[in-house]
C-alpha cells in the first residue's frame, strides 16, 4: 500500500477508481486503502458484507498474526465484488492490499496520533536540536538509538555538547550558554553508569562557588564510590585533573589524617612523586564508553580510519559523491538491526562511523551466509551496491566482514601492564591501581535488535 500511495502523492501515477462508490471511500488516500475503516467500507460497499461481517474482517486484520484469519474472507470478498460488477483480477488485488493490514494496519485515529507525534518531534528536531537532544537523553532508555547516536547527531547539526563535570553538571542533561546558533548541551550525571541521584544532588547543593580539589567533594559528603565513578567518567577536568590523576588522588584520600591527627601533614606528602603515564586517546575513548556509553573526544571508528582506508572503505559522509549502482565498502559500528515480520526475512541495519550513519539492506539468503558476522560484530565492514531513490541512500549488501579486532588497537600499547613488582599481585593492574578487565570490544555498544 505504501509505495502506490507515495507514487500517486508525488504525481508519478494517477489514482484509479473503478466505481464511484470506491472513489468516495478512497479519494482522500488517492485510491489506496490505508486505514482499517476503509477496508470495512470496501467490504460493505463493494463486497456485500454486512456491518457485523465487516467488523469481523477488521478484527482479523488487527490480530497481529497471532491467530490471523483474514484468509477465510477471501472467497466471500472476491465473489461479492464480482457479483457487484468488479473484475475478478481487481477484486483479488484489493484483497491482497487488505492482507497488508494483517498485523500492521492502523485505524485512522491511531495513524493520525502517530503522525502528530512524528510531525511535532520532527519540528522540534529541526528548529531546536539542542532541546531535542537534551530531552531525549533525559528520557532514556527508549527507542532505537543509544545516547551515543543521539549526541553524535546533535553535534552533526551544530549543537555543542559538553562533558560531564563536577563543577558544571546537574543530574539531568541541561542547556548552557549558546555555542553559536544553539545552546550548548551539558551532559548530566545521569549519563554516568552507577551514580546515584541522591549523591549527585548532595554534590550540587554543596558546590557553591565550585570545587577546587577532590578533597572538597569528600568534605561535602560525596561518597568515595561516587568519586571513583566520576573519575572513571573523566569529570574532574575543570580542576585540571584527567581521569588517571583523579583516580590517583582519590586513592590518596584514605590517607588523610583524621580525629586527633586532623590537620597534620600526611606521611604520603613526604614521599617522592613521579609523573603518571598519559593515557592514549584511544584509552580515553574506550573508558568514556565504559563509564558513559559515549565519547566526546573521538569516535572509535575515526581512530582506526587509517586501517579502514587501506581496505578501501569510504566515509559515510562521502556517499553523496557516489551514484546509484556504484559498488562501495563501508565500515562502522552496528547501531540497529531490524528484521520486521512484514519484510519477508530482509534485515535492515544502520552503521555509524565518525561522519554519520548509513542504512544497509541485507537479503534473507545473504543474512544466512553472513549471520555470524552480522550478529557478533561490533565493527562491521559491508560491501555492496548503492541504491539511491528520492534522496534516500541504501547499501544493498553483498559481503560482510567482522573487523572488531581493529578496536583492540585503541587500548593495546607497548607500555608495561603494571608498575608493581611481580610478587605483589597475580593480576595485571592499570596505572590507576585497579584491575583492568574491560576490552575495547566489550566497551563499545552491541547495537539494538528489533523484530
Amino acid at each position: 500500500m505504501v509505495h502506490p500511495y507515495l507514487r500517486r502523492r508525488d504525481g508519478l501515477e494517477e489514482p484509479e477508481y473503478p466505481k464511484p462508490e470506491l472513489k468516495e471511500i478512497l479519494k482522500r488516500t488517492m485510491g489506496v486503502p490505508l486505514f482499517q475503516e476503509q477496508a470495512m467500507e470496501i467490504a460493505i460497499e463493494a463486497g456485500g458484507f454486512t456491518p457485523a461481517e465487516a467488523d469481523q474482517l477488521r478484527r482479523s486484520m488487527a490480530s497481529f498474526k497471532a491467530n490471523g484469519k483474514l484468509h477465510i474472507y477471501e472467497k466471500k470478498l472476491v465473489d461479492g465484488m464480482v457479483k457487484n460488477g468488479y473484475e475478478e483480477d481487481f477484486a483479488r488485488r484489493i484483497f491482497k492490499q487488505l492482507q497488508g493490514f494483517e498485523g500492521y494496519g492502523f485505524p485512522e485515529s491511531h495513524a493520525a496520533s502517530f503522525a502528530l507525534l512524528v510531525y511535532v518531534s520532527s519540528w522540534l528536531k529541526c528548529y531546536y536540536p539542542d532541546v531535542f537532544c537534551a530531552t531525549l537523553l533525559n528520557s532514556q532508555p527508549m527507542g532505537f538509538y543509544q545516547p551515543a547516536q543521539i549526541v553524535q547527531d546533535a553535534r552533526n547539526h551544530d549543537v555543542q555538547v559538553l562533558p560531564v563535570d563536577v563543577n558544571f553538571s546537574e543530574w539531568d542533561n541541561i542547556l548552557e550558554q549558546k555555542g553559536g546558533k544553539y545552546y550548548a548541551v551539558r551532559l548530566g550525571f545521569r549519563q554516568v553508569k552507577g551514580l546515584k541521584e541522591v549523591d549527585m544532588l548532595q554534590l550540587v547543593v554543596m558546590r557553591n562557588g565550585g570545587y577546587q580539589h577532590i578533597d572538597q567533594l569528600r568534605a561535602a559528603g560525596v561518597p568515595e564510590t561516587a568519586l571513583l565513578k566520576l573519575a572513571d567518567a573523566d569529570a574532574f577536568r575543570s580542576m585540571g585533573a584527567d581521569r588517571r590523576m583523579a583516580l590517583w588522588e582519590i586513592s590518596a584520600l584514605a590517607d588523610r589524617p583524621i580525629g586527633l591527627f586532623d590537620g597534620q601533614v600526611s606521611e604520603t606528602a613526604l614521599e617522592d612523586t613521579f609523573p603518571l603515564p598519559l593515557m592514549t586517546r584511544g584509552e580515553h575513548v574506550v573508558q568514556d564508553y565504559v563509564s558513559t556509553g559515549l565519547s566526546l573526544k573521538d569516535h572509535p571508528v575515526g581512530l582506526v580510519r587509517p586501517q579502514l582506508s587501506r581496505m578501501r572503505n569510504v566515509r559515510i559522509s562521502d556517499l553523496s559523491k557516489y551514484k546509484d549502482g556504484d559498488y562501495v565498502s563501508l565500515a562502522g559500528l552496528i547501531t540497529v538491526r531490524q528484521r520486521p515480520g512484514t519484510a519477508k526475512g530482509v534485515l535492515f541495519m544502520t552503521l555509524e562511523d565518525e561522519t554519520g550513519s548509513a542504512n544497509l539492506v541485507v537479503w534473507q539468503k545473504l543474512f544466512d551466509t553472513y549471520r555470524k558476522e552480522i550478529v557478533q560484530s561490533k565493527l562491521l565492514m559491508a560491501s555492496g551496491r548503492l541504491q539511491i531513490a528520492n534522496g534516500v541512500t541504501h547499501l544493498v549488501v553483498s559481503k560482510c566482514y567482522n573487523l572488531s579486532v581493529l578496536l583492540r588497537s585503541l587500548t593495546e600499547t607497548d607500555l608495561p601492564q603494571t608498575l608493581m613488582r611481580g610478587d605483589e599481585t597475580t593480576q595485571p593492574v592499570n596505572y590507576d591501581g585497579r584491575s583492568s578487565t574491560v576490552s575495547a570490544e566489550a566497551a563499545i555498544h552491541k547495537g539494538r535488535n528489533f523484530h
